[in-house]
């Protein structure tokens, strides 16, 4: 009995989550209040408390899940190219764009983080919080890359922590542009090449290289 009360208990959270995507994406975090999401998905507030301090505890709950997906994803792909750092980034970044378009939950996630929050009020600690992550994913990103460098991937004297700047920029901007106007460019069909100019650019731009080294 005990294990299905905690079954229960955690589809009862997922279900709250899922709710909350949809209201999220569709009227923006700001219009959306805990009791909105509770009247959606038919729980009372006191449900949505038990697992969940307020919106933006729950709101950082969703952004953790969706990172934790690309997470597993960069397992995957490290089992699968052992040896070849430079293909698991590649690999990592196109499956990344490509589920942009195809994955629901990962769109509306993206369209919530670039034109559906205000990080103020409420939602203030969550954009502190994430610009801690933000950091330690440049740090993440510049680590990869050395890495490539390390191989022999990518040169010797590759700026990483440019690298990874632009690395960030470049896909951010990707995705919230195809998200205001998917209708301009077809992301899915071009993920591939989006990528693969992007590491182009590593390997041959000069202002990327160290003249020192």
């Amino acid at each position: 009995m005990a294990r299905k009360t905690k079954q229960q208990a955690l589809a009862t959270r997922q279900h709250i989550i899922d709710i909350a995507i949809r209201l999220f994406s569709e009227r923006g975090v700001s219009s959306t209040s805990l009791a909105d999401i509770a009247l959606a998905a038919g729980v009372t507030r006191g449900a949505i408390y038990w697992h969940f301090k307020n919106k933006s505890d729950l709101f950082s709950e969703i952004w953790e899940s969706s990172e934790a997906g690309i997470g597993d994803l960069e397992v995957e792909y490290r089992a699968k190219f052992p040896d070849d750092p430079l293909s698991v980034i590649r690999e990592l970044l196109i499956t990344i764009l490509e589920a942009t378009v195809v994955d629901e939950r990962r769109r509306l996630m993206m369209e919530i983080i670039f034109h559906k929050c205000e990080f103020v009020g409420e939602m203030a600690p969550v954009q502190e919080a994430q610009r801690s992550m933000y950091l330690q994913e440049y740090d993440k990103i510049e680590a990869a890359l050395q890495q490539c460098v390390d191989k022999g991937l990518l040169p010797q004297g590759l700026m990483t922590r440019r690298a990874a700047i632009l690395m960030r920029s470049y896909m951010c901007g990707l995705m919230e542009s195809w998200l205001f106007a998917p209708q301009l460019f077809d992301l899915h069909k071009e993920a591939r090449a989006y990528v693969c100019t992007l590491i182009e650019m590593f390997q041959r731009c000069p202002s990327l290289q160290n003249a020192s080294a």
